[in-house]
């Protein structure tokens, strides 16, 4: 695994290129309770008002809240929007 990510370190620096640009690792980014975009998904398991559940390579991300909706869809990012109150990562260990 250590070979992998000496040469992802060496191709981010001679592309200057973030790594979830070319490779399918999650990123997650919150801005304050209201807003996180999850890139790099797989999928939707499961979709309420109060609760997410979101697929990607590595495990599965649950949103837990209040008034939850997605928005800005695409095939590689989702935008979840509302009253977040926690964030849990069930993670794959393959």
């Amino acid at each position: 695994m250590k070979k992998k990510r000496n040469t992802f370190s060496k191709i981010d620096r001679l592309l200057e290129m973030p790594q979830e640009v070319y490779t399918d690792v999650p990123k997650l980014t919150i801005t304050g309770f209201n807003e996180m975009i999850i890139e790099n998904f797989k999928g939707i398991l499961e979709y309420e008002d109060y609760y997410i559940r979101i697929n990607t390579s590595l495990g599965i991300v649950n949103i837990n809240g209040y008034e939850l909706k997605l928005e800005n869809m695409t095939n590689d990012d989702i935008k979840v929007t509302g009253k977040i109150e926690s964030i849990d990562i069930e993670r794959n260990f393959d």
